[in-house]
């Protein structure tokens, strides 16, 4: 299904002619917002003209050949968010866009191991360097053109949790939850939701257990967890749909169950918003 345009633009500002503030009616070089909308942990994918540069937030935006970008949008973004953008003729405009907020659920989860929610010392470095690893493999800004087609979902099964929950793990509140919860069978495939390079192939992260990174182009990527078996390896260029791996639970998990998530760089999105419809939450049927 094709992902719904923005309807969150606030002005266009011409920056090199006008004052801040003042509103052009008309801007035939504004960015065309192809997919997704202006909400927290929103992927924003759009097109300028081909040669334009981009700038969004600190970060330069990069821009395929053809003029299509993405940004994402953090979980806690403020009110507004802005695009700046150079057309090929030198000619540069501030874009301001009105920023959905969203209402988070909250998630408490009890009986774990303690162990699971508060790691004994020994295990610190092990995390740390676990880490270093994810970050390292969101770092990419390839122009890989895999980000700007459609996405499909990693596996068919229901939704047990979503983005954002407030988790609270033995009664004690911890880390928003990022990822997309997906209950599915010990050993079903895992398919790669889009195209693009393993960035990650690692089989034993200490709370993810069997972890894949998987980079779409222009600092998008997604990530799947707990797997019990990798079918890829780092480096391999897999095409969407491709079987990547196997649903397991491994790492910190109480069942089996693939996680997926999505990132811009370091922003963490919601995966779910790469494409409609979602499946059935648990205890929804299906329409």
């Amino acid at each position: 299904m094709k992902r719904s345009a923005s309807r969150f633009l606030c002005c266009a500002l011409l920056l090199t002619t006008f004052p801040p503030g003042t509103a052009l009616a008309v801007d035939a070089g504004a960015p065309r917002i192809d997919n997704g909308r202006w909400t927290q942990g929103a992927p924003v994918f759009g097109s300028v003209a081909p040669g334009s540069r981009v700038k969004f937030g600190d970060r330069e935006v990069s821009v395929s050949d053809e003029g299509r970008f993405v940004v994402g949008i953090a979980f806690d973004a403020g009110p507004a968010a802005e695009l700046v953008v150079t057309d090929p003729g030198g000619v540069t405009r501030r874009y301001e866009y009105s920023v959905e907020p969203r209402t988070y659920d909250v998630q408490k989860i009890g009986g774990l191991p303690q162990a699971m929610v508060e790691p004994p010392p020994e295990v610190q470095q092990r995390i740390e360097d676990d880490q270093r690893r994810v970050s390292e493999a969101r770092t990419f800004d390839s122009g890989i053109d895999e980000f700007a087609k459609p996405f499909l979902w990693p596996v068919s099964a229901q939704v047990t949790g979503v983005y954002g929950s407030n988790r609270i793990l033995n009664g004690v509140p911890r880390q928003p939850h990022f990822g997309i919860d997906l209950a599915a069978p010990e050993g079903a495939p895992v398919k790669a939701a889009a195209g693009g390079v393993v960035r990650l192939a690692a089989r034993d992260l200490y709370f993810t257990g069997g972890t894949i990174i998987i980079d779409h182009g222009h600092g998008l990527t997604t990530t799947y967890l707990h797997l019990s078996k990798l079918d890829v390896a780092q480096g391999q260029t897999v095409d969407r749909g491709a079987v990547i791996g196997r649903v397991g639970h491994t790492g910190r998990a109480t069942g089996p169950h693939l996680c997926w998530r999505a990132n811009w760089f370091d922003v963490r999105l919601d995966a779910s918003l790469l494409l409609q419809p979602a499946p059935a939450k648990k205890g929804e049927k299906k329409k």
